[in-house]
């Protein structure tokens, strides 16, 4: 992982040249409002943000508290309360958010695509949820049901991030495809979830991508080139690249009181994972791939 002082130049480049940009697009009523200056700048909130990702805290709380407050007084002189911190989150999205598109890998026209379910809350407080209770969705994986929504991935050969969406659990994987892969090229493999002539007819068409799958139990064989059956039984590492989002980055909890700040900690963690040195890749020589 990026130490501390890396992560926060990082940040602190790109937010130098995001924020005078982003005030200029931002839209006022006319009227005049007091804009009093944070002792935190942005770049600070989302290093320390980010940060939280990268640690082995499963609670921000007890990071906050334990680790931002004990150990790094002197590297953020203006830190504030633990509540105070957590009034200013909401504000760090759209950043996070721009911030997260600069650190996309580029499209090498291999491509693995996939989805995966982020439950807010267990199946037996179902009923009597009320954070999410408009916008998340009951949805169903191969392993059981649940509540909440559904993380939608596109990665490189390389295991670096193309592109992602979000949807309400109950959402077929195959409806933001087309969105998703908008600008990429090439071939994209997935799985038997994503099976339909009708999706890869339209994507053929549109952006000239090949969408290739696994065959269901009851479908005809279908000829495959030995590139692409090798490249289908590599589609795992997306799965590696959701677990390591899961389990490192720590996107998915059920403690969330405010559906901006659920967000927030997914980007975030999302974000952590690019920084990650060393990501699941798979050893291709595009020269040969494209010379045949």
């Amino acid at each position: 992982m990026l130490s501390l002082e890396e992560l926060f130049c990082y940040v602190d480049d790109f937010c130098q040249q995001f924020e005078p940009m982003w005030q200029q697009q931002l839209l006022g009523n006319g009227l005049a409002h007091r804009s009093r200056r944070r002792s935190l700048c942005l770049s600070e909130i989302m290093t320390i943000l980010i940060g939280f990702h990268q640690s082995s805290y499963r609670n921000f709380k007890a990071y906050y508290t334990e680790k931002v407050h004990a150990h790094w007084c002197s590297a953020f002189p203006g830190l504030v309360s633990y509540g105070r911190f957590v009034e200013w989150i909401p504000s760090t999205l759209l950043p996070l958010c721009a911030y997260l598109r600069s650190c996309f890998g580029h499209c090498t026209g291999i491509s693995f695509l996939d989805a995966t379910s982020l439950k807010v809350c267990h199946n037996r407080r179902i009923p009597q949820h009320k954070v999410f209770k408009n916008l998340a969705a009951c949805g169903k994986t191969s392993v059981d049901w649940f509540f909440g929504f559904k993380l939608h991935l596109v990665i490189n050969d390389k295991g670096e991030l193309l592109n992602f969406t979000f949807t309400p659990g109950n959402t077929d994987d195959r409806t933001p495809v087309p969105q998703l892969l908008k600008h990429l090229f090439g071939k994209v493999f997935a799985d038997k979830g994503y099976v339909s002539q009708k999706l890869a007819k339209q994507l053929m068409e549109a952006t000239g991508i090949q969408l290739i799958t696994k065959l269901r139990r009851n479908m005809k064989n279908r000829l495959l080139g030995l590139r692409d059956r090798l490249m289908l039984r590599k589609r795992a590492i997306i799965e590696t690249v959701i677990d390591q989002l899961k389990n490192i980055s720590q996107i998915e909890h059920s403690r969330h009181r405010s559906p901006i700040n659920c967000l927030v900690n997914i980007v975030c963690g999302l974000i952590a994972y690019t920084h990650q040195p060393k990501k699941p890749s798979i050893a291709i020589d595009h020269h040969l791939l494209t010379v045949a």
